[in-house]
């Protein structure tokens, strides 16, 4: 299964967010145990921004172990098109699709509602990641 990881769950786990880190941390676990998983590029970026100096070395640990999903202007224009009222994710949705993801792990389905691409909870997800 290849796996699309939202922003908020690098956050979680990051920032050690409760009650959230758990779920979003057995995400990246399988990840590094070779698990298909790929993060969008802004997502680095936004991560470097909100941890600060914090954020190099928990990226650089995440780099090891995700794809950074290809994206061009092709994906942008897709992205503006798409009938979600969250830009920010609507870019998330559009690069789990250029990486040709199967689902999108967030904690925030309800923004994923109009999305191309089916969206579930690192917590729903793991069960399927275990199958």
């Amino acid at each position: 299964m290849r796996v699309f990881i939202d922003c908020d769950v690098l956050l979680d786990v990051a920032l050690a967010r409760k009650p959230f880190l758990n779920a979003s941390a057995a995400v990246l676990h399988w990840a590094a145990a070779g698990g298909e998983a790929a993060v969008a590029w802004h997502s680095l970026c936004n991560c470097a921004y909100l941890l600060k100096g914090g954020g190099r070395p928990f990226l650089e640990r995440l780099l090891k172990i995700v794809e950074v999903a290809p994206v061009r202007t092709i994906d942008a224009r897709r992205a503006m098109e798409l009938p979600m009222p969250d830009l920010e994710d609507a870019f998330q949705a559009s690069a789990a699709l250029a990486w040709k993801a199967d689902v999108i792990t967030t904690r925030n389905v309800s923004d994923y509602k109009r999305s191309p691409l089916k969206a579930t909870t690192p917590a729903k997800l793991l069960p399927r990641l275990k199958a």
